[in-house]
């Protein structure tokens, strides 16, 4: 007669294993990520640059080089395509022999679809984007439910997990303003509950070119530094970095007149609130926002950001500001 198998296990028998990160602390692999924003915010221009970083071994935003070359999968459900998602691919400098998606005309795609295993199985997938989440919930299941919405994520996620992928999920946020930023997706909390990370993408109140990615969860690392970016009608997106975004609160962020030295200024406050940077690297960012060295370096005086050299390598430095005394 067979014994019962038991149904427990003991820790001491589990091989302990580290978190690979796509990008630390942001996107685990094998893990959930959840993008949040509100519409036109620039959530899926913010995936397809990361996206696209991975497919040729690119820099994230943060300067750092990706380790590994890896295949895509970007699953849109609003945009097209040959309209609008390759030529936005090809803009971002991807490799598109490495983007896949499924086609889903026939049939439509959910997340506790076979085909999405399948897919990253054969295609050797190290990052699934869903764009949005909202349109990959089954037809049959009440975003409200919270058993049901549970149980779904727990399928996908042990899918992201089997195979050490990537899974982000693209959600819209709702209209109101008020309550955590962590309430504010469409849809059941039960979604932010099961994903390991969740960011968020906001405008800067005074320049809407000027947008932000910060955490506002992260179970497997500390929260890091907010990234900024700029999407500009006219030269297109430009990561800015790492930033603070408690001190640009305070700033006054250049309007649409701004004149180029404006511009450069907050643009030098926000690369360098948070870490030194490459003066070699902030020149070529600068630029492609049509931002000219000559300015760059004007203002860089006027401000008071100091250079020092590295390793041959020369960085500036934005000292912090002096404390102001009372008198007495």
């Amino acid at each position: 007669m067979m014994e019962n198998k038991e149904d427990y296990k003991i820790y001491s028998t589990v091989e302990k294993q580290e978190v690979e990160w796509l990008w630390y602390p942001y996107i685990p692999y094998g893990k959930l990520t959840l993008l949040q924003g509100d519409p036109g915010d620039g959530k899926s221009t913010f995936m397809i640059n990361i996206a696209s970083a991975l497919t040729r071994g690119g820099l994230l935003p943060d300067g750092k080089k990706l380790e590994q070359i890896g295949n895509v999968i970007y699953q849109g459900a609003e945009d097209n395509v040959g309209d609008t998602i390759k030529p936005r691919l090809e803009e971002a400098g991807a490799d598109c022999d490495r983007v896949a998606f499924i086609d889903d005309a026939d049939m439509g795609l959910t997340f506790i679809d076979d085909r999405l295993e399948k897919t990253i199985r054969s295609f050797q997938a190290k990052l699934l984007v869903l764009d949005p989440l909202q349109a990959f919930m089954p037809s049959n299941a009440d975003m409200q439910n919270a058993s049901r919405v549970r149980s779904i994520m727990r399928k996908l996620g042990k899918v992201a997990e089997k195979h050490k992928c990537a899974v982000v999920m693209i959600g819209h946020m709702t209209k109101s303003s008020g309550g955590k930023r962590l309430y504010r997706g469409l849809g059941s909390i039960d979604i932010a509950a099961i994903c390991r990370s969740v960011l968020m993408i906001s405008r800067d109140e005074k320049n809407p070119e000027i947008r932000y990615m910060y955490q506002v969860k992260s179970n497997l690392a500390p929260e890091s530094n907010a990234v900024g970016f700029v999407m500009n009608p006219d030269k297109g997106f430009q990561w800015i970095g790492k930033c603070n975004i408690d001190k640009r609160a305070e700033a006054v962020v250049c309007s649409k007149k701004a004149t180029k030295k404006e511009k450069a200024s907050e643009y030098l406050r926000i690369m360098l609130s948070v870490e030194d940077v490459p003066s070699a690297e902030i020149i070529r960012r600068m630029d492609r926002i049509g931002i000219k060295e000559r300015t760059i370096r004007t203002v860089q005086k006027e401000i008071g950001i100091e250079a020092y050299r590295k390793q041959g390598i020369w960085y500036w430095h934005m000292p912090e500001p002096e404390e102001e005394v009372d008198e007495e």
